[in-house]
């Protein structure tokens, strides 16, 4: 048959029969879905003896769930007698789709499609778990390559409960929907993204540990004190130095340097020295007992937190630059039992407070004639619930550093003190996920309601890109973004067009332009 086209086939018919090469953790979970949506699945693995070791891990993963009450014997049975064992890959000619989960190498992956469209019928479908290659490579080396498509899960495979589709440049649209349709009957929400360096997940995911590194390297504070703070103040279900602990260097590392190159040195996604360095001297994470913390029996040892300085009330002056602010610091002081200075310039010994968005507490003070020596900023981006973060300019005196910080946490909420920074720790981070879930969503990876509800399924986040945007304002965003980038003259800053047109017109960061 020709090459330039695959027969046609009815985007709804389901698949039957799933081979699946390589049966490790990822191979495991996908077998496990295609199993429990009804498909008979043939696992095929060059090792001895693997393939009974995932058929008899899956199983126990069954009985666990019959012991629990979530499924009965009669499913069990079903369910066990779906896997069945290839032991050469001629095993799989049978298979309408093959799924590859082996080694993240191209030439390997190459090979393996090579050898499979020698066995197959010219309509299966080709399908890639690759985190990072181009799907486009991989079906370049086939014969019919309208038949490859990525189709990427996340680890472990039954709990993440979503899975790329990335179609290569030639991947027919036949392929793509019947694929879609296998990755809902299996449970997971189908996230499709277009062949682009680290997808959508992966892509959408480089800011929130590249910034911190970042914020990291300049000495604004220490690790865990940005894990406190982005927890805490930013809603996220883990810190980045926690998660680069739990992923482990080994691959994080190469995930920034990979998607860092592939788009040809684009200053959004720039690594960071710290994990070479950090790489070099094998301090990996959990793996290897220590990364940026020290783990004891899988635990991480994480110091206290400075104790609340014990100083006097002073009078205190809130800068009116930001009406909101001006409200919740005035009800706070109020609430402490502080006295509030009223006037329009503060008085001779006011404690002078700053909220910036992207500037630093230097540049705010000198802007407004302040004396440096008693100003002290703080983060209102996220309000004062759950965690408040001070700066202070390399002037301020440690009695009004002492201050503001007893007077912060008057209440018992805990209090992050930082060295002067342009945008604290949660504006720099929030802004750069924001920009870049802007900019993907102007390049068209995926549609804005696809990022959003991929990112919160498989990066945790408290709220995707677009709605995290939304949710802080748009234009304090792109206020912070634009001070940052005024301020350092890096390109990383840059605001997205996306996210600079749509804050300047008072849209919701989703809004699409008429097709």
């Amino acid at each position: 048959m020709s090459t330039d086209a695959l027969p046609e086939a009815t985007p709804a018919t389901p698949f039957r029969r799933l081979g699946l090469v390589g049966t490790g953790a990822m191979g495991r979970g996908i077998a496990q879905l295609a199993a429990q949506a009804g498909l008979e699945v043939s696992l095929h693995d060059a090792r001895t003896g693997a393939v009974d070791e995932a058929r008899d891990f899956i199983a126990g993963v069954w009985s666990r769930g019959v012991a629990k009450g979530r499924l009965s014997e009669d499913d069990l049975a079903r369910y066990r007698a779906r896997l069945h064992e290839a032991a050469d890959l001629a095993d799989l000619a049978g298979c309408d789709v093959v799924v590859e989960a082996i080694v993240e190498n191209l030439e390997a992956k190459q090979d393996l499609f090579a050898r499979l469209e020698a066995i197959l019928s010219d309509d299966a479908v080709l399908a890639t778990n690759t985190s990072s290659l181009p799907v486009t490579a991989i079906a370049s080396a086939c014969r019919v390559p309208q038949r490859v498509i990525g189709f990427h899960f996340f680890n472990p495979v039954p709990l993440m409960k979503i899975v790329e589709v990335i179609p290569g440049l030639r991947t027919s649209a036949d392929v793509v929907g019947r694929i879609e349709a296998l990755g809902q009957a299996m449970g997971h929400f189908t996230a499709r993204a277009t062949d682009t360096p680290g997808f959508l997940v992966n892509h959408a995911g480089r800011a929130f540990g590249t910034e911190a590194l970042r914020i990291l390297g300049e000495s604004v504070t220490d690790h865990a004190t940005i894990d406190r703070i982005l927890v805490d103040q930013g809603g996220f279900r883990m810190g980045p130095f926690s998660l680069l602990d739990l992923t482990g260097l080994d691959v994080s590392h190469a995930v920034m340097e990979s998607i860092y190159h592939q788009y040809y040195e684009e200053a959004r996604f720039r690594p960071s020295p710290l994990t070479r360095s950090r790489l070099a001297a094998g301090l990996l994470g959990r793996k290897s007992g220590e990364g940026f913390y020290r783990y004891e029996e899988g635990k991480a040892v994480v110091e206290d937190e400075p104790p609340l300085p014990a100083a006097s009330p002073v009078p205190v002056w809130i800068s009116p630059e930001d009406p909101e602010a001006v409200q919740a610091l005035s009800a706070l002081v109020a609430a402490a039992g502080w006295s509030l200075d009223r006037g329009e310039r503060p008085g001779a010994e006011s404690l002078c407070l700053l909220t910036p968005l992207g500037e630093d507490a230097t540049q705010v003070a000198l802007r407004q004639g302040l004396e440096a020596r008693r100003c002290v900023a703080v983060d209102m981006l996220a309000g004062l619930d759950r965690r408040r973060s001070l700066m202070t300019t390399p002037a301020t005196e440690v009695r009004y550093r002492d201050a503001a910080w007893a007077l912060l946490g008057h209440d018992g909420t805990p209090v992050s003190p930082l060295h002067d920074s342009n945008g604290f720790v949660l504006q720099r981070v929030v802004a750069s996920i924001v920009n870049v879930g802007a900019e993907i969503a102007q390049q068209g990876v995926a549609t804005p309601d696809t990022l959003d509800r991929a990112v919160e399924l498989g990066l945790g986040y408290p709220r995707g890109p677009l709605a995290m945007g939304d949710h802080f304002g748009s234009r304090r965003i792109l206020t912070i973004l634009d001070n940052l980038f005024a301020a350092t003259r890096d390109p990383r800053y840059r605001p997205s067009p996306w996210l600079r047109r749509r804050a300047a017109l008072g849209l919701p960061l989703a809004t699409t332009e008429p097709t």
